[in-house]
């Protein structure tokens, strides 16, 4: 599916007319050639904006390569990394317990390298005048399992009586995955009666037109749509909104919805120059990291990072962990672990 949104300057550069026209799952970034080698990359909507633009940088020094970026959220990218139909999964959690049975019963192995942060960001319509912060426990109220809230009078006293119109990722992606294990207290625990999309373009488009409207996804969408959009602080209950930003997540306030993001490149992957010149490439521009609108690690990170794919280290130091609100010196510390 076409990104729309984030980053669409860089894509329509090197798509031209063609963007208008492409609705595939995996989008293009390159215009192909058969004599060019091919690396296949799907996954979280959340990441696409930092592997996009890393990919359209690589090709731009590396023309004889083309890089194809999907977005069919971190779940479906697990899905085709596993069946071994992608190089490298895009993913806005840690990997499960049930992909990581999937991958050893088709014989794949990865390399597990964290890339960036993301503040989650609730978003709300810039009409809305009553909404500047909301609580975990309110958020928690409206997204759970059975709510019926429907009216933000019904969420806090003084709320207007406007009609609420939710929408939020998808089951496939990592970004529901997270929400819902940070706010309802287990992952994938959620109403399910809202505007799903594994696309945050469509998400924002949704709030963008809905006065009474009220979404979550990805940093990077908020920053790129903020003129269109407006962003609620989250108080975790302690009193104290914070509103998500760059310092917020480097200093570990913006809890619970500050997260690591990720990029699984497979074994058989990682045996090819490519790839590897493009997982390098990938872990020494975090440059890019910042101008799509998501927060770069510390130099340390990427070093460690760099050194898992230099030796080859397979497997995952972050599933099966508590990984909502890691502070990012706990990461390094996770990532640093042989």
């Amino acid at each position: 599916m076409v990104a729309s949104g984030v980053r669409l300057n860089r894509f329509v550069k090197v798509l031209g007319a063609i963007a208008a026209t492409v609705a595939a799952v995996s989008v293009p970034v390159a215009v192909f050639s058969q004599t060019n080698r091919l690396i296949k990359i799907d996954g979280s909507s959340t990441v696409f904006p930092i592997t996009e633009a890393m990919a359209e940088e690589f090709m731009k020094i590396n023309r004889d390569v083309n890089v194809t970026v999907g977005i069919s959220g971190t779940g479906g990218g697990f899905s085709k990394f596993c069946a071994g139909e992608t190089d490298i999964s895009n993913a806005s959690r840690p990997i499960r317990q049930s992909e990581i049975e999937k991958c050893r019963a088709a014989g794949i192995n990865y390399i597990e390298l964290p890339v960036a942060y993301d503040a989650l960001t609730v978003v709300v319509n810039p009409r809305n005048t009553w909404t500047t912060s909301l609580t975990t426990a309110e958020l928690k109220k409206i997204w759970e399992p059975g709510s019926t809230i429907n009216n933000w009078s019904q969420v806090r006293s003084g709320f207007p009586n406007v009609r609420m119109n939710l929408y939020g990722p998808g089951t496939d992606s990592g970004t529901f995955d997270y929400f819902t294990e940070a706010i309802n207290g287990k992952a994938g625990d959620s109403r399910s009666d809202y505007t799903a999309s594994e696309d945050d373009n469509v998400l924002v488009q949704g709030v963008v037109q809905d006065q009474g409207a009220l979404g979550y996804f990805g940093f990077a969408y908020y920053e790129e749509n903020r003129n269109r959009l407006k962003s609620v602080a989250i108080d975790n209950g302690n009193g104290r909104p914070v509103a998500p930003s760059r310092e917020a997540v480097e200093n570990n306030t913006y809890t619970p919805l500050s997260r690591p993001v990720f990029i699984y490149v497979s074994d058989r992957a990682a045996q090819r120059p490519e790839v590897r010149q493009f997982v390098s490439f990938y872990l020494s521009s975090p440059q890019l990291v910042d101008e799509v609108g998501y927060v770069r690690l510390p130099s340390e990170g990427y070093t460690l990072a760099r050194q898992l794919l230099e030796r080859n280290e397979f497997g995952t130091r972050f599933a099966n962990r508590e990984t909502v609100g890691i502070s990012i010196q706990e990461l390094l510390r996770l990532e640093a672990q042989r």
